[in-house]
């Protein structure tokens, strides 16, 4: 009976999270209404929404979503190209559960894993 799964992330600043999104991962805005406090972003399907949370300790958000590619190869190295930080301890690689994956941060620490099965 499920369809679709949309999280929600905890942004500080929505110019700074749309920006991010948008110019450097190719997201778009997908809101009918512009609300102040409230985000919805989209690319190829997969959407993600963010949550005004100003007051948000980096050091303790533990956002995180798992993002599926068919073609994590050319997405990474289109994100290399646009110098899009990638987590330090994130990069390209093959795990040993068959996911070829890598990792960014978000402006709010929020993690993003983007994985692909080989």
């Amino acid at each position: 009976m499920l369809t679709e799964i949309h999280p929600k992330l905890p942004m500080r600043d929505k110019n700074k999270t749309k920006n991010y999104y948008i110019n450097a991962l190719g997201f778009r805005n997908i809101g009918a209404v512009d609300y102040p406090d409230y985000l919805m972003l989209e690319k190829d399907g997969v959407q993600i929404h963010f949550f005004l949370f100003k007051g948000l300790d980096l050091k303790e958000n533990y956002g995180q979503v798992y993002i599926r590619c068919n073609d994590i190869d050319h997405f990474y190295t289109s994100l290399l190209e646009q110098n899009v930080a990638i987590h330090p301890n994130g990069k390209l690689t093959v795990k040993p559960w068959g996911q070829k994956e890598f990792s960014l941060l978000d402006p709010d620490n929020n993690l993003l894993t983007f994985g692909q099965s080989l």
